[in-house]
């Protein structure tokens, strides 16, 4: 448990020094010299030669833990945009991706041209294998505050969402609804809640960092009592929401509630009194990538201003480039209450969360 125990005073701490970080980033004054310290990568942009010698290689693979509707439509609407390149995407839960490039890389396999995963935590470890290649897309560097792009241009930050809670219309009235997580113990929801598993889903591995880095384990130990039903990926809970066969979500996401609610579903987000887990998506070229050039462009494009735009209509999730708008009605990232992601914190305990939480849940 050494990689997950803080005290109050360590937390305290991290929060102000990350409030200050958050500040600075949107002081024009401070912005520029970080970024100017950041590019030590020189920022690319999409020029007809790169277009050209994608063309030529015709392909790419993408690796990701997105939707699969989600990933097949950016992959779609890149294809519209550069006919000649196709893409194949590779869709699992984020600790599958993980592992499995991770097999890949041993055997000498080298199948990925870029990834996308829903836990921060693996670009460390790439990054630290030396298997990620430099590209930082022109875009990205003129409008992505500093903090969302690696400084040596490995990673970016291409989405960005919450674990929320939810519930049942059909089954739970309104003000009769979990509002915190605290809610969840009630003996009222005993085997009516569905929650997703940090072994499977990013998602849920950074979610459940930080809900023991706020609660302790023994809030999980309590919440196991409860009989609630596991699920393998962050996406699974909304469905069975909606679906009916639980009346409460103790985790997930909050872009499907969205999705599902603005299609009719009986379905309410609840981003939690104590606050939310908030959850980063980067994206990256790997320096074995077969499809260099191609999968240059598609980095560069995806993080557009046209492809960022698409992540907030179609995924209802939340991009950090500031052109952006969001859907009318919408409730904006700084209108929640949101817990600190630590990306370098889930690496070093992600061993320990796996082993600890199936010992809880018995799963």
């Amino acid at each position: 448990m050494s990689g997950i125990r803080f005290s109050r005073r360590d937390l305290l701490t991290a929060s102000t020094a990350a409030a200050a970080g958050v500040l600075a980033s949107h002081a024009g004054e401070l912005v520029r010299p970080a970024r100017a310290q950041a590019r030590a990568t020189a920022a690319e942009p999409i020029t007809p030669a790169l277009v050209e010698a994608a063309k030529k290689e015709g392909k790419l693979a993408f690796y990701t833990a997105m939707d699969l509707p989600v990933a097949e439509k950016f992959a779609k609407t890149f294809e519209a945009k550069f006919p000649g390149v196709t893409v194949r995407v590779e869709r699992s839960g984020a600790e599958r991706v993980f592992q499995r490039i991770g097999q890949e890389m041993e055997s000498g396999i080298h199948a990925v041209d870029v990834v996308n995963s829903a836990d921060g935590a693996h670009f460390i470890v790439w990054k630290r294998n030396d298997w990620l290649a430099p590209y930082l897309p022109e875009e990205v560097a003129r409008h992505y505050p500093a903090q969302y792009y690696d400084p040596d241009g490995l990673w970016v930050t291409t989405r960005v969402w919450l674990s929320s809670l939810g519930y049942n219309t059909n089954l739970v009235k309104p003000e009769e609804a979990p509002k915190s997580f605290a809610d969840l113990l009630d003996p009222k929801w005993m085997g009516k809640m569905v929650k997703g598993h940090p072994a499977y889903s990013g998602t849920i591995m950074t979610a459940t960092f930080q809900i023991v880095r706020e609660f302790g384990w023994q809030y999980l130990e309590r919440l196991a009592k409860q009989r609630v039903m596991q699920v393998q990926s962050s996406t699974d809970p909304p469905k069975k929401l909606a679906l009916g066969e639980r009346a409460v979500m103790a985790d997930g996401n909050d872009y499907n509630l969205v999705q599902l609610k603005e299609a009719g579903g009986p379905v309410e987000v609840v981003y939690p009194a104590e606050g939310t887990p908030l959850v980063t998506g980067p994206s990256a070229v790997f320096k074995s990538a077969p499809n260099p050039n191609a999968a240059r462009l598609f980095q560069n494009w995806l993080h557009s201003l046209e492809a960022q735009q698409l992540l907030v209509d179609f995924a209802r999730q939340h991009s950090v480039h500031p052109l952006t708008k969001e859907k009318p009605g919408a409730r904006r990232l700084d209108e929640i209450k949101v817990w600190k992601d630590d990306p370098a914190g889930v690496e070093r305990a992600s061993e320990e969360i796996k082993a600890r939480y199936a010992q809880i849940f018995r799963v």
